[in-house]
């Protein structure tokens, strides 16, 4: 009932005419066998629509490029020290005016020990990161987030902005087996939102968590850039060589390179 009550304050009919487009299966009270639900989900783009509207102000391009139905991975450079890139990216996606997805975002296992952030972070269609949630995600023609620099990119230094770190792998074996195209973005803006100095590595060591960024206890209203690439396909099976995956990989951050370049270059300002 306090579900229905805060939907009817801050979802509006149009903002829920537009979602309920998307191609999302649930089940009669609402949620799919991975924790996402259509009434929590309208609720956080509502919320968040006003953040990435007014405080963050982005500007979007390419959106007509993500694939209207069928699995997809959504490829991004990762910065910011919180998943805000993450959000953005998402909440993008939900408001195509070309074609609404559900956005399945890989997200960092210690997520979900917050207490409520975890369970949230699902209701809205967020998954652990591993490659067999990723897989599965894949087979249900999913479009799925994923950030192949992981806490490597999140966690890096301000000195380092817009320096793409070392991309894993795992991603492209899996665009390959379930024939995903790949959606190249570059993202803008994220890396002001929380400009770390340092990290204390012994602490976060020692509470078990990524890092811990030295950074003003502030989120900046960077204004954020969202560039979607065309879609990469790629070809192999299980005997294709590593060395030929890391090519691949390659041309997957090259690609992101050149959309964080139009991005830097389209900005007149960073806030």
């Amino acid at each position: 009932m306090m579900r229905k009550l805060i939907k009817s304050l801050v979802v509006s009919k149009d903002l829920e005419s537009h979602i309920d487009k998307m191609p999302k299966e649930v089940g009669s009270l609402g949620y799919d066998a991975w924790g996402f639900n259509s009434d929590i989900n309208k609720i956080g783009v509502a919320l968040f629509k006003q953040l990435y509207d007014r405080y963050f102000r982005v500007e979007t391009s390419g959106l007509e490029n993500i694939p209207k139905d069928g699995p997809c991975l959504i490829i991004a450079n990762h910065s910011g020290q919180l998943p805000l890139d993450g959000t953005l990216i998402g909440i993008a996606m939900e408001m195509n005016q070309y074609a609404p997805r559900a956005p399945r975002a890989m997200i960092e296992r210690f997520f979900p020990t917050i207490p409520f952030l975890g369970n949230f972070l699902n209701s809205v269609g967020a998954v652990i990161g591993d490659p067999l949630n990723c897989a599965k995600m894949l087979e249900r023609g999913e479009a799925v987030i994923v950030f192949p620099e992981g806490i490597r990119g999140s966690g890096k230094l301000y000195s380092k902005r817009y320096q793409l770190q070392r991309f894993g792998n795992g991603f492209m074996h899996l665009a390959m087996k379930y024939n995903a195209p790949i959606i190249p973005v570059g993202v803008v803006g994220c890396e002001e939102t929380i400009p770390a100095i340092a990290n204390l590595k012994p602490l976060a060591k020692m509470l078990h968590v990524p890092y811990i960024p030295i950074a003003l206890p502030f989120i900046f209203p960077a204004k954020v850039h969202l560039n979607f690439g065309e879609p990469l396909t790629f070809t192999g099976d299980c005997n294709t060589s590593e060395q030929q995956v890391t090519k691949q990989v390659e041309q997957v951050k090259t690609a992101i390179r050149g959309l964080i370049n139009k991005g830097l270059a389209e900005r007149k300002r960073i806030f």
